[in-house]
C-alpha cells in the first residue's frame, strides 16, 4: 500500500523548487496562482531570498504549500500512483488536504497567510523558539518540560521519532529545557529554523483568531483518506477537520504514532511530496521496514516513478 506525506516548516530553504520547476512548469504555475491570491511575488522570495523573509511563518506557509502542490502536480501528471493514505507533518496537513480535493487551493493559500499571520503576531519576536531534542527519550524530556513549565512555558511539541522530539515555547523555557535535556543524557539539540512557538500553549491566542476565519473556508470530504496529528482519525464532515485544524495550533503532533498506524494499515511505501527530504530520514528511525521515497528534484521523481513497477 502506497501513502503520501507533505512535509511541514523547517523544509523550507530558498531555491527549494528550482530543480523541479527547471523542467516542470506546474512549479511556476502554483507560485503566480499563489502569487495572485497573496498580492506579492512568491515565486522570488522562494527563489530569491532573502531566508530571513522566507522564514516568516506567514511566507512559509503558503510557499510551502505551493511547492508540495506543484510536486504532486507534477507525480499526477506523469502518471504517478494514486496513495492510499496520506498524512502531513504539522503545517503539512494542509498540503495533504488540498492534494486529497478536500480543500480548493486558492482558498488553502489565503487561509495559511493568515494563519502564519496568527502565529506571528500571537508572540513577540525573538519571545519564543523550538529545538529538537535528539537522544533523549520521551518520557525523561516530558518530566523536563514540565519541570521548566512551573517557570517557563514549554512543551513537547513534535513526537517526530524515537530519540528526536521537537520542543516548543518562550525561548528561555527552551534554552532551559534544552540545556536539562544535555545533562539528562541527549545528544544533540538543534535550534530550529521557525519564528513562532508552534504546537505549544503560546499558540491559544492564534487558535482562537484562527477559528474564526476557518469558520468561513469550504471544506470537503478528502477523496484519499488523511491521518491528522491530533488524533490520528480520518476525517470527512467539513466542521471535523475544522476542529482538528485548530487544535493542531496548539497540539503535539503525534508523527510517530502516524507512521504506526500507517504500518499497522498495510503500509509498505511512502513518498514525502514536498521539499526538503526532512520526513524520510524520520520515517526510516520509525519504521525501518518501509521503503521510503522522496520528489524533491527531477532525479528523485524519475526514481520514484520508475518504483511503481518493482
Amino acid at each position: 500500500m502506497l501513502a503520501f506525506v507533505f512535509p511541514g516548516q523547517g523544509a523550507q530553504s530558498v531555491g527549494m523548487v528550482n530543480a523541479l520547476a527547471a523542467e516542470y512548469p506546474q512549479v511556476r504555475t502554483r507560485f503566480e496562482q499563489a502569487s495572485a491570491v497573496l498580492g506579492f511575488d512568491l515565486w522570488q522570495m522562494a527563489v530569491d531570498g532573502p531566508a530571513e523573509e522566507l522564514n516568516r511563518t506567514q511566507n512559509t506557509q503558503p510557499a510551502l504549500l505551493a511547492a508540495s502542490v506543484a510536486t504532486w502536480d507534477i507525480w499526477c501528471a506523469l502518471g504517478g500512483a494514486r496513495p492510499q493514505l496520506m498524512a502531513g507533518h504539522s503545517f503539512g496537513e494542509y498540503s495533504a488536504l488540498v492534494c486529497a480535493g478536500a480543500l480548493q487551493f486558492d482558498d488553502a493559500v489565503a487561509l495559511v497567510a493568515d494563519r502564519g499571520r496568527f502565529m506571528q503576531e500571537a508572540v513577540p519576536p525573538g519571545f519564543g523558539a523550538m529545538a529538537a531534542v535528539l537522544g533523549l527519550d520521551l518520557g525523561p524530556l516530558q518530566q523536563i518540560c514540565a519541570e521548566v513549565a512551573t517557570e517557563h512555558e514549554v512543551q513537547c511539541a513534535n513526537l517526530n521519532a524515537a530519540g528526536q522530539v521537537v520542543i516548543s515555547g518562550t525561548a528561555a523555557g527552551v534554552a532551559l529545557a534544552g540545556d536539562m535535556a544535555k545533562q539528562a543524557g541527549a545528544k544533540k539539540i538543534i535550534p530550529l529554523a521557525v519564528s513562532v512557538p508552534a504546537h505549544s500553549a503560546l499558540m491559544r491566542p492564534a487558535a482562537v483568531r484562527f477559528e474564526s476565519r476557518i469558520a468561513g473556508v469550504p471544506f470537503s470530504a478528502p477523496e484519499i483518506s488523511i491521518l491528522h496529528n491530533v488524533d490520528l482519525e480520518s476525517h470527512a464532515a467539513p466542521e471535523a477537520i475544522r476542529t482538528v485544524l485548530v487544535k493542531q495550533l496548539y497540539s503535539a503532533v503525534r508523527w510517530q504514532e502516524t507512521i504506526e498506524q500507517f504500518v499497522a494499515r498495510g503500509v509498505t511505501r511512502i513518498i514525502e511530496c514536498g521539499p526538503g527530504k526532512v520526513l524520510v530520514p524520520l520515517i526510516k528511525r520509525g519504521a525501518p521496514g518501509v521503503e521510503t521515497l522522496s520528489l524533491t528534484g527531477p532525479s528523485e521523481l524519475t526514481t520514484a516513478l520508475a518504483a511503481q513497477g518493482a
